[in-house]
């Protein structure tokens, strides 16, 4: 046991991060090596691989890096975190630029770096890069008007979005833009930007949507299933049909058997077919609490970068489970993305792991941490406006 009369790095670092946020996330990640047991063998299977449990092991296996760089992240403190971002963020960017170069190419996309011993999509480690600088360039646009915090997160924004674009990848593209107008939101944006934003939004998907046959197939097929295949969300949605509310049973599943990404992008269909209703809500609620907890930090924070940073990396990790959960259920158009910690992949369960390992950092109790309160305004003669 950790004693409080401890004044050592380990000592001061328990007994000020959020526990219930920790035993949050290290539920997540167990919970995602047991459905990729349930899962993956049968992915396995069909593909080929003699192996059955190879992408449990490969899950696993990945699971140690990432609760390391979790927890040792979260040993940083606030000033540290921006360090690390601002300098995350500028290799990131130089490694999205390598992928249209020497990345493999996959579907007619260039999003991962081969390194041999793994393979990495940069793009998972760039957004909670991306959303911490994001976080500090309107801070400091809050302190001091004279730093144009808000152009400068413009440009940041718009390398990120061409280098996206230019994979392409389009729902990562989408998310990054979403948490950024929310922080732009968070941090005071006024009602004429927020309604040129939505615009500006508006005109991006119908561009995709006119110039990008993909993306225009996936929409179509969403609004008008008759239109196209829609095999894979049409084989999730019965998987949750014949769950019901209690589910099969543990690998008594029958659709991951011929669901092609039931490992990856449709496990949570799996879940539900598997485990039932009730399970997929809570799994649901588990990370509804862990974003609500986040905000719960960030609303009685008086320092507006730790404040926005920690608003901007909730935003994220909510926005990407609610659009994995939505596609699975049929309630927008496919994204191709992972249900963070549960999908199987080690680049993503890594690059998430240390995302969360940032939050924590910069929801530890602080001596100098104090309840946020809007400034009051005064009239010349002192009282209160």
């Amino acid at each position: 046991m950790v004693s409080r009369a401890e004044r050592s790095r380990v000592a001061d670092w328990w007994f000020t991060v959020d526990k219930l946020l920790l035993t949050a996330f290290l539920a997540l990640i167990f919970g995602g090596i047991v459905l990729s047991l349930a899962a993956s063998p049968a992915v396995a299977e069909r593909i080929g691989i003699q192996d059955s449990y190879y992408f449990v092991k490969r899950q696993a296996f990945f699971a140690v890096p990432g609760i390391v760089a979790m927890i040792g992240v979260s040993f940083m403190d606030a000033r540290q975190i921006r360090r690390f971002a601002m300098i995350g963020f500028g290799i990131c960017v130089v490694l999205l630029v390598a992928t249209l170069f020497i990345g493999p190419e996959i579907k007619g996309s260039r999003r991962w770096l081969d390194l041999k011993v793994i393979s990495i999509q940069p793009s998972e480690f760039m957004k909670p890069m991306f959303a911490v600088v994001i976080g500090f360039l309107l801070a400091e646009a809050q302190k001091r008007p004279d730093v144009p915090g808000r152009v400068f997160s413009f440009m940041v924004l718009g390398i990120v979005v061409a280098l996206l674009v230019a994979q392409p990848d389009f729902g990562q593209t989408m998310l990054t833009c979403l948490a950024w107008a929310g922080l732009l939101f968070l941090a005071g944006m006024s009602w004429f930007w927020i309604f040129g934003l939505a615009g500006a939004g508006v005109g991006g998907i119908l561009a995709a949507y006119s110039l990008v046959p993909h993306v225009r197939s996936r929409i179509d097929r969403f609004l008008n299933p008759e239109q196209g295949d829609t095999y894979q969300v049409s084989t999730a949605q019965e998987a949750f049909v014949n769950g019901g509310w209690f589910g099969t049973g543990p690998g008594e599943g029958t659709f991951k058997r011929i669901l092609p990404d039931s490992h990856t992008d449709f496990v949570f269909a799996v879940l539900g077919e598997e485990f039932g209703l009730v399970l997929c809500m809570a799994l649901a609620g588990l990370f509804a609490f862990t974003v609500l907890r986040a905000f719960s930090h960030a609303v009685r924070e008086s320092d507006a970068y730790v404040r926005l940073s920690t608003a901007g990396l909730a935003i994220l990790f909510g926005l990407q489970s609610c659009i994995n959960m939505a596609v699975n259920l049929h309630l927008m158009p496919a994204k191709g993305m992972t249900l963070p910690f549960i999908s199987y992949g080690g680049s993503s369960l890594i690059a998430v792991a240390m995302s969360m390992g940032m939050l924590l950092a910069l929801t530890r109790r602080r001596p100098e941490q104090t309840r946020y309160v809007a400034p009051i305004r005064y009239h010349a003669l002192g009282t209160q406006a």
